[in-house]
């Protein structure tokens, strides 16, 4: 399973120095780290039969990194309002790219969304979102970021050691040294940014060659985006979201902070939002308040298809530009199909 302890080992000398200078700023308990590490490796040595020589020479040649702490401090959908978060995402730049991405994969995405019951145009905006059709990846060790995570970051250490348990079990069960990848500060990897666990659960042999590589083999990635909307309920050619409005004299509840649907189609009519979609009454619902400047607010009503996506990333700003992107790139890809260019 494990090839490059050495070089990881001479690799995180060379880093602690620089390291352990940004650690004082962060205020990393260096001996709370230890001891997560060593129950860490007692709990995998125990539940899985794995060498505990073996794990501690991986964890050896991790690094704690002060990046990765910073950067889960303050993710960009938690931070940038959703004028400038929906810029990042939606340009003519990425929406030509997303056009071009499915023209060269045309063949194998439409297998793949049928074969998954989920909108192709939706795979094509995720892989868009998170890796610009797979141009970037994350250069951070994912080793690195989860052990991090799961030793240095008390808020959800528990979580980011689930992860890092994963990645292990990835690795020996895939016969691949996945402990020298890199990804996102949270360690997500591949084109389709899965974090361990999901890669375990949800990624997909496209092609029948024995392996699920999500770097590079382009029938894995597809599949395996497209099983993970299918797995979690997409429903092909259902609305994703409208946008809606609401009287000026509004005296009714302003919108709550979760993703959950928790309001129908018909009682959101029923307080008063204005808004058309092809649904019953009856269909889950839930309104979101985005910031449509510094000064005001607009209101989106998303349905099953949008929860889906927050499924994929826990962030209504991120569903809602995902939706946008899938909807300019299809747009964009119908029009070209019709000028044959």
């Amino acid at each position: 399973m494990i090839a490059t302890v050495a070089r990881r080992a001479i690799r995180a000398a060379f880093l602690w120095l620089a390291a352990t200078a940004a650690f004082a700023q962060i205020d990393v308990d260096e001996e709370r780290v230890a001891e997560a590490r060593e129950a860490f490796i007692d709990n995998v040595v125990a539940e899985h039969g794995f060498e505990r020589s073996e794990v501690t020479g991986v964890l050896e040649g991790a690094t704690i990194s002060a990046r990765v702490l910073e950067l889960i401090s303050r993710p960009a959908e938690r931070v940038v309002p959703w004028y400038e978060y929906r810029d990042i995402f939606l340009n003519q730049s990425r929406i030509e790219a997303g056009v071009d991405f499915w023209q060269d994969h045309a063949v194998a995405l439409e297998v793949m969304a049928e074969n998954h019951g989920v909108d192709p145009h939706i795979i094509v905006a995720t892989i868009g979102i998170e890796t610009l059709f797979g141009q970037r990846m994350g250069a951070i060790p994912v080793l690195d970021a989860l052990s991090t995570l799961a030793f240095a970051y008390p808020p959800r250490s528990a979580f980011f050691s689930g992860e890092l348990e994963s990645l292990l079990l990835l690795s020996r069960e895939e016969g691949a040294d996945l402990l020298e990848a890199s990804g996102s500060y949270a360690g997500a990897m591949g084109a389709g940014q899965f974090i361990p666990s999901s890669y375990r659960a949800y990624a997909v042999d496209g092609n029948g060659d024995g392996r699920r590589d999500l770097w590079n083999d382009w029938d894995d990635i597809l599949a395996s985006v497209a099983n993970y909307y299918g797995v979690h309920g997409w429903q092909t050619g259902e609305p994703v979201a409208v946008e809606a409005a609401r009287p000026s004299d509004w005296s009714g509840p302003e919108p709550g902070g979760g993703l959950d649907l928790d309001a129908t189609v018909g009682s959101l009519k029923a307080l008063g939002y204005k808004f058309k979609v092809d649904l019953p009454d009856d269909a889950p619902a839930r309104v979101f308040a985005m910031e449509r400047d510094l000064d005001s607010l607009e209101y989106w009503v998303g349905f099953q298809n949008f929860h889906v996506i927050t499924r994929y990333n826990r962030s209504s700003k991120y569903a809602l530009a995902a939706h946008q992107l899938g909807q300019a790139i299809l747009g964009a890809y119908e029009a070209s199909a019709e000028s044959g260019q």
